[in-house]
């Protein structure tokens, strides 16, 4: 990774190890997997998840009870190029529905009664005090990255930084797992030139409908991310760069928290394409951080299919989903649940007393 402009501060955090995975633990569950009362490998992925969950946690007896979910918002300067269904107003609207609790991702975080709350890292227009929001405006949305990096070296590092505190605090908080959602009109167009620069892909490979802009509009969001690869193709230089020059606060928060969790030996749920974007970077950043990484869907974003199939990411549920806002993450927090269940719960062929 070059060092660009980035302070010692930033680096020394990104480049950090990742906690080791306990390898002793990981042997023992796969065995206990091998002597529970049915066939070996007949649970498929729940069987992988507890192997996974007990040796990222430690413990024979993995758990996803604590669960922390934290949504980061942020606006987008490449809105004025057209690429969005929706105004830019809705960034901030949607942070007001959060707060009263009125958004998908409210009702899954209430289901599983996981402690909730919003980062507003860079909307448009300040924002009221709102409950479960959290201030930490770092400029009014970034620049039109057509026409100039879409933010400084300095806003970049406030945000990651950002992403990395809220990580911070849900380990003293001792959650059993992580999931970092996104809000921000335009903010598919960005990931999409994020992956374009990262996965050297044409952007008609991987740019989508996002919000559901029409055929018009999927030509304009493939013209942005054209004319913005060209303008700044000597600039992306490295995963930090293509974040600053491409990204937008929210997904560089993203990326942050992902990062410290890996760090910190918290599991982190990645949900669809946005996030699924932010993992990229992250990976690209600090490789050794994937084991800590559980992807939970593919969603029908144009493009998440071949991201995660670049990342070698397996994801839990294929639902057609494409909300964002961790929604999908959420949703399969429940197989997580089961999984340990399962792994810790059912009889062993000897307990049982059943031949095989």
């Amino acid at each position: 990774m070059s060092t660009e402009n980035y302070s010692p501060t930033l680096l020394q955090f990104l480049k950090a190890p990742a906690k080791a995975v306990n390898q002793t633990i990981y042997t023992a569950a796969q065995q206990r997997q091998q002597q529970l009362t049915k066939p070996p490998g007949s649970l498929g992925q729940l069987e992988t998840l507890a192997i996974r969950l007990a040796s990222l946690q430690a413990t024979h007896a993995p758990k996803i009870q604590k669960l922390a979910i934290r949504i980061f918002a942020a606006d987008h300067g490449v809105v004025e190029e057209g690429v969005s269904a929706f105004p830019q107003s809705v960034t901030g609207e949607m942070i007001k529905n959060f707060a009263s609790g009125g958004a998908a991702i409210c009702v899954l975080a209430n289901f599983l009664a996981a402690d909730f709350g919003v980062i507003n890292l860079g909307t448009v227009t300040p924002l009221p005090a709102l409950e479960h929001v959290t201030d930490r405006r770092i400029r009014a949305g970034t620049h039109n990255f057509t026409q100039a990096p879409a933010m400084s070296e300095a806003e970049l590092e406030q945000a990651l930084l950002a992403g990395r505190q809220t990580v911070l605090a849900a380990k003293e908080s001792q959650v059993d797992l992580y999931i970092g959602g996104e809000m921000g009109i335009g903010n598919t167009t960005s990931a999409s030139a994020l992956a374009c620069a990262l996965m050297q892909q044409n952007p008609d490979a991987l740019v989508g409908r996002g919000t559901g802009v029409d055929d018009a509009g999927i030509q304009r969001k493939i013209s942005a991310v054209t004319r913005a690869l060209a303008l700044h193709q000597d600039a992306l230089s490295s995963p930090l760069a293509c974040l600053q020059t491409l990204g937008g606060l929210e997904i560089a928060a993203l990326v942050g928290a992902i990062v410290a969790c890996a760090q910190e030996g918290i599991p982190v749920m990645i949900d669809g394409f946005i996030a699924s974007a932010a993992a990229l970077v992250a990976l690209a950043i600090n490789p050794a951080i994937k084991p800590w990484l559980i992807f939970s869907h593919c969603s029908a974003e144009a493009g998440h299919a071949a991201m995660l199939e670049y990342l070698q990411a397996e994801p839990l549920l294929r639902l057609n989903m494409r909300l964002g806002e961790a929604s999908g993450a959420a949703i399969a927090v429940p197989l997580l649940q089961m999984a340990c269940e399962l792994h810790s719960n059912m009889a062993t062929f000897e307990q049982a007393g059943v031949s095989h």
